[in-house]
């Protein structure tokens, strides 16, 4: 599996941005799926997950309410809709897939991973 994450830019804070990741191969659609995110000086940070299927979802407490995670199993792509940007939100946006049947917050734990894309986040 080959994941393509895009959509990062700058944005203000409060503004919105769409990320977007797509799949290749096709096992997509059995791959519980996650976004992380990389700030200088910070270690890696989970971000949301969802289910194979998109029946479940997991954020982090500092994204809940803002963030939404989704896939579209058809076209092999899962989205976070991220709202009310904050400074704080500013890093790199990694998506993760899993081989197996639940997701998990660790990263250690996803199989595969996208090459990142950049939000920035003005205050």
């Amino acid at each position: 599996v080959q994941l393509q994450a895009c959509g990062g830019g700058l944005v203000q804070a409060g503004g919105s941005l769409r990320l977007s990741c797509a799949a290749s191969g096709r096992t997509f659609s059995s791959y519980p799926m996650a976004w992380f995110r990389s700030a200088p000086g910070k270690e890696r940070e989970f971000v949301a997950a969802i289910s194979w299927r998109g029946g479940s979802t997991h954020y982090a407490d500092s994204v809940k309410g803002r963030f939404t995670i989704s896939r579209d199993n058809a076209r092999n792509t899962v989205y976070l809709q991220m709202n009310s940007l904050k400074p704080e939100d500013t890093a790199v946006y990694y998506c993760a897939a899993r081989q197996g049947s639940y997701y998990y917050t660790q990263g250690a734990e996803y199989d595969y991973w996208g090459q990142g894309t950049q939000v920035t986040v003005s205050s």
